[in-house]
Protein backbone atom coordinates (compact mmCIF):
# COMPACT_ATOMS: atom_id res chain seq x y z
CA UNK A 1 0.00 0.00 0.00
CA UNK A 2 1.13 3.42 -1.03
CA UNK A 3 1.27 6.23 1.00
CA UNK A 4 2.72 9.71 1.47
CA UNK A 5 3.32 12.59 4.05
CA UNK A 6 4.45 16.31 2.69
CA UNK A 7 5.61 18.73 4.82
CA UNK A 8 7.03 22.44 4.56
CA UNK A 9 5.44 26.13 4.80
CA UNK A 10 4.46 28.30 1.71
CA UNK A 11 7.34 30.70 2.52
CA UNK A 12 9.70 28.26 4.35
CA UNK A 13 12.95 27.07 2.76
CA UNK A 14 11.72 24.19 0.99
CA UNK A 15 8.55 21.54 0.62
CA UNK A 16 9.09 17.74 1.58
CA UNK A 17 7.49 14.65 0.05
CA UNK A 18 7.87 11.47 1.45
CA UNK A 19 6.18 7.99 -0.18
CA UNK A 20 5.80 4.81 1.28
CA UNK A 21 5.66 1.21 -0.02
CA UNK A 22 6.66 1.97 -3.45
CA UNK A 23 8.11 -1.55 -5.02
CA UNK A 24 11.61 -1.68 -6.42
CA UNK A 25 12.13 -2.14 -10.04
CA UNK A 26 9.92 1.08 -11.39
CA UNK A 27 12.26 3.64 -13.70
CA UNK A 28 11.71 7.00 -12.60
CA UNK A 29 12.22 10.00 -14.85
CA UNK A 30 13.06 12.95 -12.45
CA UNK A 31 12.37 14.76 -15.88
CA UNK A 32 8.84 14.12 -15.78
CA UNK A 33 7.91 14.72 -12.11
CA UNK A 34 9.41 18.63 -13.17
CA UNK A 35 7.32 18.99 -16.28
CA UNK A 36 4.23 18.59 -14.23
CA UNK A 37 5.72 20.66 -12.03
CA UNK A 38 5.96 23.52 -14.49
CA UNK A 39 2.38 22.72 -15.84
CA UNK A 40 1.15 23.46 -12.18
CA UNK A 41 2.89 26.91 -12.07
CA UNK A 42 1.27 28.07 -15.43
CA UNK A 43 -2.55 29.42 -16.26
CA UNK A 44 -3.61 32.92 -17.00
CA UNK A 45 -4.71 34.24 -13.75
CA UNK A 46 -1.74 33.45 -11.57
CA UNK A 47 0.15 35.58 -9.05
CA UNK A 48 3.92 37.20 -8.81
CA UNK A 49 5.03 34.05 -7.09
CA UNK A 50 5.06 31.92 -10.44
CA UNK A 51 7.73 34.30 -11.40
CA UNK A 52 9.50 34.08 -8.36
CA UNK A 53 9.91 29.79 -8.11
CA UNK A 54 11.51 27.46 -10.63
CA UNK A 55 9.68 24.39 -9.19
CA UNK A 56 12.50 20.65 -9.33
CA UNK A 57 12.38 18.30 -7.65
CA UNK A 58 15.47 17.01 -5.69
CA UNK A 59 15.27 12.98 -4.78
CA UNK A 60 17.06 12.41 -1.69
CA UNK A 61 15.90 8.33 -0.92
CA UNK A 62 14.42 5.69 -2.51
CA UNK A 63 16.38 6.03 -6.23
CA UNK A 64 18.87 4.80 -7.17
CA UNK A 65 20.59 5.32 -10.86
CA UNK A 66 16.88 6.05 -12.11
CA UNK A 67 15.39 2.80 -10.37
CA UNK A 68 13.34 2.41 -7.43
CA UNK A 69 14.79 0.12 -5.09
CA UNK A 70 11.97 -0.29 -2.51
CA UNK A 71 12.60 2.24 0.08
CA UNK A 72 10.67 5.40 0.96
CA UNK A 73 11.41 7.99 -1.78
CA UNK A 74 11.67 11.54 -0.37
CA UNK A 75 11.42 14.28 -2.94
CA UNK A 76 12.77 18.03 -1.81
CA UNK A 77 11.06 21.13 -3.59
CA UNK A 78 13.07 24.54 -2.59
CA UNK A 79 11.37 27.44 -1.41
CA UNK A 80 13.28 30.47 -3.93
CA UNK A 81 11.39 33.07 -2.03
CA UNK A 82 12.55 32.05 1.18
CA UNK A 83 15.30 34.34 1.11
CA UNK A 84 13.16 37.73 1.45
CA UNK A 85 10.93 35.55 4.80
CA UNK A 86 14.02 33.54 6.11
CA UNK A 87 14.06 35.91 9.38
CA UNK A 88 10.23 35.95 9.79
CA UNK A 89 10.29 32.17 8.84
CA UNK A 90 12.98 31.64 10.97
CA UNK A 91 12.98 28.36 13.44
CA UNK A 92 15.18 30.56 15.61
CA UNK A 93 13.42 32.64 18.58
CA UNK A 94 16.19 35.32 18.81
CA UNK A 95 14.26 35.95 15.20
CA UNK A 96 11.07 36.73 16.71
CA UNK A 97 10.86 40.17 16.52
CA UNK A 98 11.76 40.41 12.73
CA UNK A 99 7.33 39.00 11.70
CA UNK A 100 4.94 41.44 11.75
CA UNK A 101 2.00 39.33 13.23
CA UNK A 102 -1.11 38.65 11.17
CA UNK A 103 -4.30 39.62 13.15
CA UNK A 104 -7.03 39.92 10.42
CA UNK A 105 -8.47 36.35 9.22
CA UNK A 106 -9.68 36.23 5.93
CA UNK A 107 -13.24 35.22 5.21
CA UNK A 108 -12.84 31.47 3.39
CA UNK A 109 -9.35 30.82 4.45
CA UNK A 110 -8.20 28.45 7.74
CA UNK A 111 -7.42 31.20 9.38
CA UNK A 112 -10.06 32.22 12.13
CA UNK A 113 -10.61 28.39 12.75
CA UNK A 114 -6.78 27.49 12.54
CA UNK A 115 -6.19 29.96 15.52
CA UNK A 116 -8.92 29.29 17.16
CA UNK A 117 -7.89 25.49 17.41
CA UNK A 118 -4.30 25.47 17.92
CA UNK A 119 -4.55 28.69 20.17
CA UNK A 120 -2.22 30.77 18.44
CA UNK A 121 -1.88 34.59 18.11
CA UNK A 122 -0.47 34.80 14.58
CA UNK A 123 -2.64 33.89 11.74
CA UNK A 124 0.33 33.45 9.74
CA UNK A 125 0.98 30.23 11.66
CA UNK A 126 -2.06 28.90 9.99
CA UNK A 127 -1.91 30.46 6.85
CA UNK A 128 1.64 29.23 5.66
CA UNK A 129 0.34 25.73 5.95
CA UNK A 130 -2.74 26.21 4.83
CA UNK A 131 -1.72 28.19 1.69
CA UNK A 132 -2.14 25.71 -1.46
CA UNK A 133 1.54 26.06 -2.25
CA UNK A 134 1.66 22.43 0.00
CA UNK A 135 0.30 21.22 -3.65
CA UNK A 136 3.54 21.72 -5.18
CA UNK A 137 4.68 18.78 -3.33
CA UNK A 138 1.74 16.70 -4.30
CA UNK A 139 1.97 17.34 -7.68
CA UNK A 140 5.31 15.84 -7.43
CA UNK A 141 3.80 12.65 -5.84
CA UNK A 142 1.25 12.14 -9.01
CA UNK A 143 3.93 12.45 -11.16
CA UNK A 144 6.12 10.15 -9.63
CA UNK A 145 3.11 7.99 -8.99
CA UNK A 146 2.14 8.46 -13.03
CA UNK A 147 5.22 6.26 -13.66
CA UNK A 148 4.19 3.03 -12.13
CA UNK A 149 0.95 3.06 -13.73
CA UNK A 150 2.07 4.05 -17.50
CA UNK A 151 3.91 0.85 -17.56
CA UNK A 152 -0.02 -0.81 -18.03
CA UNK A 153 -1.32 1.68 -20.11
CA UNK A 154 -3.15 3.87 -17.58
CA UNK A 155 -2.92 7.44 -18.78
CA UNK A 156 -4.40 10.18 -16.94
CA UNK A 157 -5.50 13.90 -17.24
CA UNK A 158 -6.66 16.63 -15.63
CA UNK A 159 -8.39 20.13 -17.41
CA UNK A 160 -10.85 23.09 -17.39
CA UNK A 161 -14.36 22.47 -18.19
CA UNK A 162 -15.39 25.69 -16.67
CA UNK A 163 -14.25 29.25 -15.08
CA UNK A 164 -16.40 31.50 -13.65
CA UNK A 165 -19.54 31.59 -15.53
CA UNK A 166 -17.88 30.01 -18.44
CA UNK A 167 -18.40 26.44 -19.67
CA UNK A 168 -16.11 24.99 -22.38
CA UNK A 169 -17.67 22.96 -25.12
CA UNK A 170 -15.62 19.86 -25.79
CA UNK A 171 -16.17 17.84 -28.34
CA UNK A 172 -17.03 14.79 -27.17
CA UNK A 173 -15.57 12.99 -30.21
CA UNK A 174 -12.13 13.98 -28.64
CA UNK A 175 -9.56 11.30 -27.77
CA UNK A 176 -7.67 11.75 -24.46
CA UNK A 177 -4.17 12.73 -26.77
CA UNK A 178 -6.24 15.28 -28.49
CA UNK A 179 -7.66 17.02 -25.74
CA UNK A 180 -4.18 16.77 -24.18
CA UNK A 181 -2.96 18.52 -27.07
CA UNK A 182 -5.65 21.14 -27.11
CA UNK A 183 -6.04 22.22 -23.06
CA UNK A 184 -1.64 22.19 -22.93
CA UNK A 185 -1.79 24.87 -25.81
CA UNK A 186 -4.68 26.79 -23.90
CA UNK A 187 -3.76 29.82 -21.45
CA UNK A 188 -6.53 28.07 -19.43
CA UNK A 189 -6.03 24.47 -20.15
CA UNK A 190 -9.65 24.54 -21.86
CA UNK A 191 -10.06 22.83 -25.44
CA UNK A 192 -12.86 25.53 -26.74
CA UNK A 193 -10.95 28.91 -28.29
CA UNK A 194 -14.36 30.68 -28.01
CA UNK A 195 -14.48 29.41 -23.90
CA UNK A 196 -10.85 30.56 -23.67
CA UNK A 197 -11.42 34.33 -24.73
CA UNK A 198 -14.44 34.87 -22.45
CA UNK A 199 -12.53 33.17 -19.51
CA UNK A 200 -9.43 35.62 -19.78
CA UNK A 201 -11.98 38.74 -20.21
CA UNK A 202 -13.58 37.63 -16.99
CA UNK A 203 -9.97 37.02 -15.23
CA UNK A 204 -9.01 40.31 -16.24
CA UNK A 205 -12.36 41.70 -15.03
CA UNK A 206 -12.04 40.85 -11.54
CA UNK A 207 -8.13 41.60 -11.30
CA UNK A 208 -9.21 45.34 -12.14
CA UNK A 209 -12.06 44.88 -9.13
CA UNK A 210 -9.73 42.83 -6.59
CA UNK A 211 -12.17 39.81 -6.77
CA UNK A 212 -11.16 36.07 -7.78
CA UNK A 213 -12.51 33.29 -9.80
CA UNK A 214 -13.41 29.73 -9.34
CA UNK A 215 -14.05 27.01 -11.54
CA UNK A 216 -14.51 22.99 -12.48
CA UNK A 217 -11.49 20.40 -13.53
CA UNK A 218 -12.26 17.37 -14.92
CA UNK A 219 -9.81 14.29 -14.78
CA UNK A 220 -10.24 11.60 -17.12
CA UNK A 221 -8.34 8.32 -16.51
CA UNK A 222 -7.87 5.60 -19.53
CA UNK A 223 -6.79 2.36 -19.79
CA UNK A 224 -7.36 1.14 -16.07
CA UNK A 225 -8.35 -2.65 -15.56
CA UNK A 226 -11.98 -3.61 -13.98
CA UNK A 227 -11.90 -4.56 -10.62
CA UNK A 228 -9.49 -2.00 -8.84
CA UNK A 229 -11.10 -1.18 -5.31
CA UNK A 230 -13.31 -3.39 -3.75
CA UNK A 231 -17.19 -3.07 -2.18
CA UNK A 232 -17.17 -5.30 1.08
CA UNK A 233 -15.73 -2.12 3.41
CA UNK A 234 -16.50 1.68 3.15
CA UNK A 235 -12.99 3.16 2.63
CA UNK A 236 -11.96 0.40 0.19
CA UNK A 237 -14.15 1.76 -2.04
CA UNK A 238 -12.31 3.30 -5.67
CA UNK A 239 -14.57 6.15 -5.69
CA UNK A 240 -14.81 7.10 -2.18
CA UNK A 241 -11.16 7.24 -1.98
CA UNK A 242 -11.07 9.36 -4.89
CA UNK A 243 -13.22 11.61 -3.67
CA UNK A 244 -11.34 11.82 -0.30
CA UNK A 245 -8.08 12.80 -1.80
CA UNK A 246 -9.80 15.08 -3.96
CA UNK A 247 -11.67 16.64 -1.47
CA UNK A 248 -8.61 17.09 0.56
CA UNK A 249 -7.32 19.56 -1.92
CA UNK A 250 -7.06 23.58 -1.06
CA UNK A 251 -10.59 25.18 -2.01
CA UNK A 252 -12.85 22.01 -3.16
CA UNK A 253 -16.16 22.13 -2.88
CA UNK A 254 -17.93 19.45 -4.62
CA UNK A 255 -16.86 16.01 -6.19
CA UNK A 256 -18.75 14.02 -8.68
CA UNK A 257 -18.44 10.70 -11.21
CA UNK A 258 -20.12 10.63 -14.28
CA UNK A 259 -23.20 12.46 -14.61
CA UNK A 260 -22.89 13.08 -11.11
CA UNK A 261 -25.57 15.45 -9.37
CA UNK A 262 -27.28 14.84 -12.60
CA UNK A 263 -28.18 11.17 -11.68
CA UNK A 264 -30.35 12.06 -9.21
CA UNK A 265 -33.22 13.56 -11.68
CA UNK A 266 -32.88 11.24 -14.57
CA UNK A 267 -34.62 7.53 -14.54
CA UNK A 268 -32.62 4.76 -13.99
CA UNK A 269 -33.54 3.65 -17.20
CA UNK A 270 -31.65 6.34 -18.91
CA UNK A 271 -28.49 5.82 -16.53
CA UNK A 272 -27.04 2.64 -15.84
CA UNK A 273 -24.39 1.73 -18.46
CA UNK A 274 -25.80 -1.64 -20.23
CA UNK A 275 -23.60 -4.38 -20.71
CA UNK A 276 -22.39 -5.87 -23.86
CA UNK A 277 -19.91 -8.57 -24.73
CA UNK A 278 -17.17 -8.09 -27.26
CA UNK A 279 -16.27 -11.38 -28.77
CA UNK A 280 -13.18 -10.35 -30.52
CA UNK A 281 -11.30 -9.39 -27.83
CA UNK A 282 -13.52 -11.19 -25.24
CA UNK A 283 -14.15 -8.46 -22.73
CA UNK A 284 -17.69 -6.84 -21.24
CA UNK A 285 -18.21 -3.77 -22.31
CA UNK A 286 -20.70 -0.92 -21.42
CA UNK A 287 -22.77 0.83 -24.06
CA UNK A 288 -22.39 4.43 -21.75
CA UNK A 289 -20.50 5.64 -19.08
CA UNK A 290 -22.72 7.84 -17.46
CA UNK A 291 -21.24 6.24 -13.95
CA UNK A 292 -17.97 7.28 -14.40
CA UNK A 293 -15.83 4.08 -14.52
CA UNK A 294 -17.04 2.85 -11.38
CA UNK A 295 -19.77 0.13 -9.72
CA UNK A 296 -19.80 -0.42 -6.38
CA UNK A 297 -16.71 0.91 -5.55
CA UNK A 298 -14.29 -0.55 -8.24
CA UNK A 299 -13.72 -0.11 -11.80
CA UNK A 300 -15.31 -1.06 -14.33
CA UNK A 301 -12.86 -1.14 -17.03
CA UNK A 302 -14.16 2.07 -18.69
CA UNK A 303 -12.66 6.06 -18.37
CA UNK A 304 -12.51 7.12 -15.11
CA UNK A 305 -14.35 10.23 -15.28
CA UNK A 306 -14.50 12.87 -11.87
CA UNK A 307 -14.84 16.73 -11.47
CA UNK A 308 -14.29 18.55 -9.40
CA UNK A 309 -15.85 22.28 -8.32
CA UNK A 310 -13.53 24.57 -6.63
CA UNK A 311 -14.09 27.66 -4.64
CA UNK A 312 -13.06 31.42 -5.96
CA UNK A 313 -9.63 32.17 -3.83
CA UNK A 314 -9.61 33.46 -0.36
CA UNK A 315 -7.24 36.81 -0.67
CA UNK A 316 -9.31 39.27 -2.64
CA UNK A 317 -7.19 42.49 -3.19
CA UNK A 318 -10.58 44.50 -2.08
CA UNK A 319 -10.95 42.36 0.96
CA UNK A 320 -14.31 41.44 2.78
CA UNK A 321 -15.26 42.40 6.37
CA UNK A 322 -13.52 40.32 8.86
CA UNK A 323 -12.49 41.28 12.67
CA UNK A 324 -9.43 41.37 14.22
CA UNK A 325 -8.64 38.57 16.59
CA UNK A 326 -6.54 40.91 19.00
CA UNK A 327 -9.08 43.99 19.39
CA UNK A 328 -12.09 41.97 18.39
CA UNK A 329 -12.95 45.17 16.18
CA UNK A 330 -14.38 45.64 12.76
CA UNK A 331 -11.37 45.08 10.52
CA UNK A 332 -11.02 44.03 6.66
CA UNK A 333 -9.51 40.43 5.71
CA UNK A 334 -5.86 40.28 5.75
CA UNK A 335 -4.03 40.85 2.10
CA UNK A 336 -1.69 37.61 1.30
CA UNK A 337 0.23 37.78 -2.42
CA UNK A 338 -1.92 35.54 -4.11
CA UNK A 339 -3.89 34.52 -7.73
CA UNK A 340 -6.81 36.07 -9.64
CA UNK A 341 -7.14 32.75 -10.74
CA UNK A 342 -5.79 29.43 -10.13
CA UNK A 343 -7.93 26.80 -11.89
CA UNK A 344 -6.08 26.02 -14.68
CA UNK A 345 -3.35 24.95 -11.91
CA UNK A 346 -6.30 23.03 -10.40
CA UNK A 347 -6.51 20.75 -13.23
CA UNK A 348 -3.18 19.55 -12.83
CA UNK A 349 -3.25 19.42 -9.14
CA UNK A 350 -6.22 17.14 -9.43
CA UNK A 351 -4.78 14.98 -12.21
CA UNK A 352 -1.79 14.73 -9.76
CA UNK A 353 -4.37 13.57 -6.72
CA UNK A 354 -6.00 10.87 -9.00
CA UNK A 355 -2.93 9.23 -10.08
CA UNK A 356 -1.96 8.73 -7.05
CA UNK A 357 -5.25 7.14 -5.77
CA UNK A 358 -4.99 4.66 -9.24
CA UNK A 359 -1.27 4.15 -8.32
CA UNK A 360 -2.50 3.33 -5.25
CA UNK A 361 -5.55 0.81 -5.52
CA UNK A 362 -3.57 -0.58 -8.83
CA UNK A 363 -0.48 -1.66 -6.47
CA UNK A 364 -2.90 -2.65 -3.53
CA UNK A 365 -4.74 -5.27 -6.64
CA UNK A 366 -1.45 -6.55 -8.21
CA UNK A 367 0.61 -5.97 -4.98
CA UNK A 368 4.15 -6.77 -4.74
CA UNK A 369 7.44 -5.74 -3.25
CA UNK A 370 9.37 -5.32 -7.19
CA UNK A 371 8.05 -4.48 -10.88
CA UNK A 372 8.49 -8.12 -11.86
CA UNK A 373 6.56 -9.42 -9.59
CA UNK A 374 3.50 -6.93 -9.80
CA UNK A 375 3.98 -7.70 -13.77
CA UNK A 376 2.97 -11.39 -13.13
CA UNK A 377 0.27 -10.53 -11.30
CA UNK A 378 -1.28 -7.90 -13.72
CA UNK A 379 -1.08 -10.44 -16.40
CA UNK A 380 -2.46 -13.00 -14.56
CA UNK A 381 -5.34 -11.50 -13.78
CA UNK A 382 -5.72 -10.44 -17.03
CA UNK A 383 -5.98 -13.83 -18.41
CA UNK A 384 -8.37 -14.78 -15.55
CA UNK A 385 -10.71 -11.81 -16.80
CA UNK A 386 -10.55 -13.18 -20.48
CA UNK A 387 -11.25 -16.68 -19.79
CA UNK A 388 -14.37 -15.62 -17.26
Amino acid sequence: MLRFLTAGESHGPELVAVVEGVPAGFEIDVAKINHDLARRQKGYGRGGRMLIEKDEVRPVSGIRFGRTIGSPVTFIVVNRDFKSWEKRMSADPRDRGEAKVVTRPRPGHADLAGVLKYNLEDIRDILERASARETTARVAIGAFAKQFVAPFGIDILGYVTSIGATAAKIPNHLSLAELRAATEESAVRVADAEAERAIIEEIDACKKTGDTLGGVVEVVATGIPVGLGSHVQWDRKLDGRVAHALMSLQATKGVEFGLGFEAGRVRGSALHDEIGFDTAERRFTRRSNNSGGTEGGMSTGEPLRVRVAFKPLSTLMQPLRSVDIRSKEEAEGTIERSDVCAIPAAAVIAESVVAFELANAFLEKFGGDSLAEITRNYRGYLKQVRDF
